[in-house]
């Protein structure tokens, strides 16, 4: 079958992401007014009897003084991946975006490659041989991404290697951990955390910590917390304007499309983080805490509220995001995969990302621009 592509409206896009169980959310209209140096695009798969079958937000970014463009679908675009005719599906994504002026074409296929147990994680994080995740034998394995990856080589696709010694790649996490909430009661959910966890859990209610759900004007104490965390995790913040033109303009397209959950103790904000909803996706999306008063857990307490709240909205994951792939005790990273793991969920290994370059000079050249970033 071949597939007509032509860009759609927000309201089609819309439309469209709500008849799916599952979208990323940079995979929405609204994530394109969240990144203003960047052109969006809706784009829309129709089959031959003219039903929209697949739709893709892709962000364009300008060249200096060149009217040419980097094009970028974050984890998308939203097709069907296992189809036996997946040329058919990306051969005109690729025309449409050349005639856009398009030098080079960035995908995140939302395809699952390996998942591992959070039993799996433990054991490998204390085996002195084990120093990649991905070196570890995987509790369970896609055999079909295997075949698309193939698939994607053959037309041309290069894969980008997973980035840095952390395993990030330097766009979207390839490694991210998640809680199944399908078919299960809270109580299952909890059962399946860690002695750890749970005594955490308990500690801060005990401790008198409470979990409030916050608004617009809250967003500065979020991001007090947050500089907090940059300067002691070792990353560069975003600023205070990022978070609430998200809060902005995702919350008009959905009211809960992103809340904000804070930590009070005794008078004082101790942790602060923000959730992300599409259709039955929740995800875990920016944290930030203080180093005062972790005794009393937090940490524990806020996410447990978010995991609460995303399974009385009808969530049928949890997502964490991005975990490190390395192992290695000395890395700074490893104890978040160490927090994440504790909730008996378990790793996954997206395809990563790919890019297939239509000018290959500008492509070389922006390759190079990045490596000396």
């Amino acid at each position: 079958m071949s597939y007509r592509l032509k860009a759609i409206t927000r309201e089609e896009h819309l439309a469209f992401v709500g008849t799916r169980p599952s979208v990323s959310h940079m995979q929405i209209p609204a994530w394109g007014d969240v990144k203003p140096d960047w052109r969006a695009q809706s784009l829309g798969w129709f089959d031959g009897d003219g039903r929209l079958v697949g739709a893709g937000l892709v962000l364009l970014r300008p060249l200096p003084k060149l009217k040419r463009y980097l094009a970028y679908l974050p984890e998308g675009p939203v097709i069907d991946w296992a189809a036996a005719d997946l040329e058919q599906w990306l051969e005109p994504m690729l025309a449409h975006l050349k005639g856009q002026g398009a030098f080079s074409v960035k995908m995140g296929p939302p395809v699952v490659a390996r998942r591992w147990s959070a039993e799996a994680v433990k054991a490998a994080i204390a085996d002195p041989a084990a120093r990649r995740l991905r070196d570890v034998e995987a509790t369970a394995h896609e055999p079909r991404a295997f075949d698309i990856a193939d698939r994607l080589r053959r037309m041309g696709w290069q894969q980008t290697e997973p980035g840095g010694e952390d395993g990030f790649a330097a766009g979207q996490p390839r490694y991210v951990f998640q809680v199944s909430y399908a078919g299960r009661t809270l109580e299952e959910v909890q059962r399946d955390f860690n002695q750890q966890w749970r005594r955490n859990i308990k500690k801060a209610d005990k401790s008198g910590v409470k979990v409030v759900e916050g608004g617009y004007e809250e967003l500065t104490a979020f991001y007090d917390l947050y500089v907090e965390t940059a300067e002691r995790d070792r990353f560069i913040p975003r600023p205070l304007s990022y978070f609430q033109r998200m809060w902005n303009v995702l919350r008009a397209e959905d009211e809960n499309r992103m809340r904000l959950y804070l930590a009070h103790h005794e008078g004082d904000i101790l942790a602060a983080a923000t959730m992300l909803t599409v259709g039955a996706h929740v995800w875990y999306s920016y944290g930030a805490s203080t180093s005062r008063k972790r005794e009393v857990q937090p940490n524990n307490a806020i996410q447990w509220r978010m995991m609460c709240d995303a399974h009385e909205l009808g969530a049928s994951v949890y997502d964490f995001r991005g975990i490190t792939d390395t192992l290695e005790e000395d890395n700074h990273l490893l104890g978040l995969l160490r927090f994440k793991s504790g909730t008996g969920g378990e790793a996954v290994e997206y395809l990563g990302e790919w890019d297939f370059p239509l000018n290959k000079v500008l492509h070389k050249a922006l390759d190079l621009y990045m490596c000396r970033r």
